[in-house]
């Protein structure tokens, strides 16, 4: 059943949109700022975030590098998340706004 559900996103090209999505609820997850996060997208495996709280923003950008850590380790064991590389990074930097 794992195989054909994998078979089936990678036909109907649903890969880039569910991995953004798991992405982004890694974030949720690793950061604890899911409600405070107004705005949010990908680009080159760069996570850019628009904080709504500047002492939360702040707070986040010193605790960057735990929660990319978090994250990655989130997406590594997530059987939806489709890997693209070996290395295990799959989000390389987060840009705090």
């Amino acid at each position: 059943m794992d195989e054909l559900v994998k078979q089936y996103i990678n036909e109907m090209k649903l890969v880039n949109g569910l991995n953004r999505q798991r992405i982004f609820e890694a974030w949720d997850r690793a950061s604890g700022a899911g409600p405070y996060t107004v705005n949010r997208y990908l680009k080159n495996r760069v996570l850019y975030c628009s904080i709504s709280s500047s002492v939360l923003r702040n707070r986040l950008f010193y605790s960057k590098s735990r929660i990319l850590d978090l994250m990655n380790g989130f997406l590594a064991e997530d059987e939806l998340f489709v890997k693209d590389t070996d290395t295990g990074v799959y989000v390389k930097d987060i840009v705090l706004r």
